[in-house]
């Protein structure tokens, strides 16, 4: 997990919420605050089936209380996830869109995005159907920035960070296959390696089963233990990764709305600047030392061209001007001690000097002739230039864990039937249980701590469709066929909703 800077002192941050804004767009910012929490509330009513339905349906916990579980973990899995697949999410659409657009626009902009997640989320939830809300949500950024880029003449290509999409994808297509794979391998070698006994085949029983067999309704002892403990790991993991999808959302509608109080972040410390500072200054040593190994970087440009503050108007990042922009960065940055002291022009202009440095020295770090302690030390300082740029206030991350948690305790019955019932065409017996849920908890938890955004939704029923074919005769076509449909249908739909509400939006301001 990337290590990045979490606001601890939520007052400075939410006096610069406001900051410059009027009345009407201040109203408009908290409306496009409201509808990213209510957003995520829903995103946990219609993904707590994910954690909810195998516990509830194998009579593991009464679903009442395996609600209130799902909710609790759920908030503590935001609280403790860290910010990765946050700014995963953000880094989606370039930088220059959200820093360039006007108030106004950036308005249009997330309100487009969000009614395009919500109308999608509801419906399939409505029709009980398990669709991602994090390909819900990525379609949706993908149709604002396509829209942007047809309506302004730019370049398709140029419109979208094309790379971060292409790891995103993958990570979305990987993901519920590897889970597939994984469930269905562990609850085959459970029923090889598991069944020697009469007191170990229980674990293969379905509910239904144990009841006639031993005239029990819960699952035996060890096995119940498994079922929970696994439960608590997938609303858990499901926090740390989809809760960071709204701290990701809250971040982009402050940084394009109110960016001002929020393009870098107005708490950061004289000691935080400081270490952003030293963290630039050492790659430019690391530059200078290893000159003949980076032609491509032009470390002879001219500095000259680096003045003063007062230059900083567009500077389009590019390897040529990496000279540039370590000498811009280090002028604005020298014997700075809070960011109140520059104007909001040059905040923006700071933040994009932060982030050309530290995406220069990414690329640096992966050239094949870098050696392994030297990307580990470029990775590190990359994390430190950018340690007032990817943060989250406190109030932002309390807020958003109490909308999932919130979410997840109501209007999870339509999903998890589908879950528990619907998927095979028998009942779901522990083991399977146990293995759908191990494995969705393990898949999420390693992708919220690399940073890749993943489908709670589709990794999970994915593993019970894996186990069920390995192990339970096989699954249901039709349920089958729709949750495929959904999955494919998503990004297109919302490509073109969130598209099409954004220039709606646009003619009518």
């Amino acid at each position: 997990m990337r290590r990045v800077h979490v606001h601890t002192t939520g007052v400075t941050s939410m006096l610069h919420l406001f900051a410059g804004l009027d009345f009407h767009t201040g109203l408009m910012l908290v409306l496009a605050l409201l509808f990213v929490l209510i957003y995520e509330a829903i995103n946990g009513f219609h993904d707590t089936a994910n954690a909810v339905a195998t516990v509830i349906y194998t009579r593991a916990m009464r679903s009442q209380l395996a609600v209130v579980m799902a909710g609790v973990f759920n908030f503590l899995g935001v609280m403790l996830g860290g910010l990765s697949v946050a700014y995963a999410i953000v880094h989606l659409l370039p930088t220059d869109l959200l820093l360039n657009v006007s108030s106004t626009h950036g308005l249009a902009m997330m309100f487009s995005l969000l009614l395009a997640a919500i109308i999608w989320n509801l419906g399939t939830w409505f029709f009980g159907i398990p669709a991602s809300s994090s390909h819900t949500l990525i379609g949706a950024i993908i149709g604002i920035g396509l829209t942007n880029a047809l309506l302004n003449n730019t370049s398709v290509v140029d419109a979208l960070n094309v790379p971060k999409m292409i790891t995103i994808f993958l990570s979305l297509i990987i993901s519920p296959i590897a889970g597939m794979l994984i469930a269905g391998l562990m609850v085959f070698a459970m029923r090889k390696f598991w069944s020697g006994t009469k007191k170990r085949r229980r674990i293969h029983l379905t509910p239904a089963e144990r009841e006639k067999k031993d005239g029990k309704r819960k699952p035996p002892f060890w096995t119940r233990t498994m079922l929970i403990l696994s439960a608590i790991g997938v609303s858990f993991s499901h926090g740390a990764n989809d809760g960071q999808k709204g701290i990701g959302l809250l971040m982009l509608v402050l940084i394009g709305v109110a960016p001002a109080g929020f393009i870098v972040d107005m708490g950061a410390t004289g000691y935080d600047i400081s270490r952003t500072r030293d963290a630039v200054h050492n790659i430019q040593q690391y530059y200078v030392q290893h000159a003949d190994a980076l032609p491509h970087l032009q470390l002879n440009a001219n500095p000259a061209a680096a003045v003063t503050p007062e230059t900083a108007g567009e500077f389009h990042c590019d390897s040529a001007k990496t000279t540039i922009a370590i000498q811009r960065t280090l002028s604005m940055l020298d014997n700075l001690q809070s960011y109140d002291d520059l104007s909001v022009d040059q905040r923006s202009h700071m933040r994009r000097l932060l982030m050309c440095v530290a995406d220069t020295a990414s690329k640096v770090a992966k050239l094949p002739d870098t050696s392994k302690e030297d990307k580990r030390m470029l990775n590190e300082l990359r994390k430190d230039v950018l340690l007032t740029v990817e943060y989250a206030p406190i109030w932002i991350i309390i807020a958003v864990a109490l909308a999932l948690s919130l979410g997840t305790m109501v209007g999870w019955r339509r999903v998890a039937t589908t879950i528990g019932e619907k998927i095979g065409k028998k009942g779901m017996t522990y083991a399977q249980g146990v293995s759908a849920q191990m494995t969705a908890a393990l898949s999420i938890g390693v992708a919220s701590y690399t940073g890749m955004p993943v489908s709670t939704t589709h990794v999970l029923s994915s593993a019970v469709a894996g186990t069920m074919i390995v192990d339970g005769g096989g699954v249901q076509s039709k349920t089958v066929k729709n949750i495929l449909l959904a999955w494919v249908l998503t990004l297109p739909v919302c490509i073109f909703l969130s598209g099409a509400l954004y220039w709606i939006a646009l003619k009518l301001i």
